[in-house]
């Protein structure tokens, strides 16, 4: 059975600070992903870093993006992690996928895109509703630049509507957020493993 790596990313507002709720979402995931021997590196707060607007893998001096694009594609599942903002996926997620549309450009022989045989799952906060919105704009850019979307590929928590309590902050982690937690870790593990052993054709 290969073994696995998994790069998650935060695309919190805040570039830095103590933990948000989306580590905390991230990290529920990751410890799911131990359980399927998927080793989730420490997650990248895009914010933190210089990434520059654009639509190619490296629009210049004192990018960052480059650097983060080589670790993303480095593993085999992505955890695109990003709180809700305004019942949409942060704007800083939005960079995130705007970069990635230079992998339609980025084409080998058969076609494939670099990001071909990976598998892509989502940790979302917020609170308002609006989860599924995101996973939907999150999971439709992500599958037109080439990422492999699993069966339950989204794990998220939105609190009461006007509320002030954070993910983070909850005193018991809700049960359903366990079970889905530990059905995206399976799916998306199974599937990279697949792929893993036999990628696309292109």
């Amino acid at each position: 059975m290969p073994s696995l790596t998994a790069t998650a990313i935060n695309c919190s507002l805040s570039a830095k600070g103590r933990k948000s709720s989306t580590d905390a979402m991230i990290a529920v995931l990751a410890e799911h992903f131990a359980d399927h021997e998927v080793e989730v590196s420490e997650p990248i707060r895009i914010a933190a870093h210089n990434v520059k607007w654009g639509v190619s893998s490296d629009e210049g001096e004192g990018d960052d993006w480059p650097r983060i694009r080589e670790r993303i594609l480095g593993s085999d599942i992505l955890i695109f992690g990003t709180p809700i903002w305004m019942g949409q996926p942060s704007s800083v997620a939005k960079l995130v996928l705007e970069r990635m549309d230079a992998f339609l450009e980025e084409t080998d022989g058969p076609g494939r895109m670099p990001s071909y045989s990976k598998v892509a799952v989502a940790a979302i906060v917020g609170n308002e509703d609006g989860a599924h919105h995101v996973c939907s704009q999150l999971f439709q850019s992500l599958n037109d630049t080439g990422w492999t979307i699993p069966a339950v590929a989204s794990c998220y928590w939105v609190g009461e509507a006007m509320g002030s309590v954070d993910f983070k902050d909850l005193e018991h982690r809700p049960r359903m957020i366990t079970k889905t937690a530990k059905m995206v870790a399976s799916n998306a593990a199974h599937l990279a493993r697949l792929l893993k052993q036999s990628p696309y054709p292109g």
